[in-house]
């Protein structure tokens, strides 16, 4: 019995830490799930992303530090708290995964 629940506990977490790599292997899956789990689960599935040419081209001493790159969401995510939509994230690669977060506006 104990064998059994040890195994169990295993493959559960080897699941988890796939799935948690595989939700962060590419720049546009992270940014999905980012808006997905910031409450925005709507436009994570119905937007798309593309190069944000402008802050790619005016922070590109910072984001090449940063080992980042700029996207923008066509159909951006509305904030409630502030009235303003979230168009501009920043995609950081650190080792092989992907993290993004809210960029701002220029």
């Amino acid at each position: 019995m104990l064998k059994k629940k040890i195994i169990t506990t295993i493959i559960t977490v080897c699941c988890l830490v796939l799935m948690f790599v595989g939700l962060h292997s590419t720049p546009y899956v992270a940014l999905r799930v980012h808006l997905f789990m910031t409450g925005h689960p709507v436009s994570s599935l119905t937007t798309k992303i593309v190069d944000d040419e402008l802050h790619n081209k005016i922070d590109k001493q910072f984001l090449e530090s940063q080992n980042a790159k700029c996207y923008t969401l066509t159909k951006p995510a509305f904030e409630k708290a502030t009235q303003s939509n979230l168009n501009n994230y920043i995609v950081t690669k650190k080792g092989f995964m992907y993290y993004a977060e809210y960029y701002g506006e220029a």
